[in-house]
């Protein structure tokens, strides 16, 4: 349940714009339609954080990584918060 919840709070927060955030939080069809190319995996983990956060945290990290998009696999909180995240060009 914490796991769907958090999935959704992403999805939400995704519609938001965030500053100067370069990476962008896409969806598998996104993936497929814009053909993007994998580079690798990120994630992050920390404690009592807000979906909104966490998208923050990937985001910047997948820049710093030089991904144009990034794709949330793995998300879930438990007191902590971890996700992970395939970035693509």
């Amino acid at each position: 349940m914490k796991t769907t919840f958090t999935f959704a709070a992403l999805g939400l927060a995704s519609v938001l714009s965030f500053g100067a955030a370069a990476a962008d939080l896409v969806t598998q069809q996104d993936v497929a339609s814009q053909n993007l190319q994998p580079i690798g995996t990120i994630s992050v983990s920390g404690i009592d954080a807000s979906p909104t956060a966490i998208r923050q945290h990937l985001s910047q990290k997948a820049d710093k990584q030089g991904a144009s998009a990034y794709r949330v696999v793995e998300a879930y909180t438990n007191g902590n918060y971890h996700a992970t995240a395939e970035i693509y060009k």
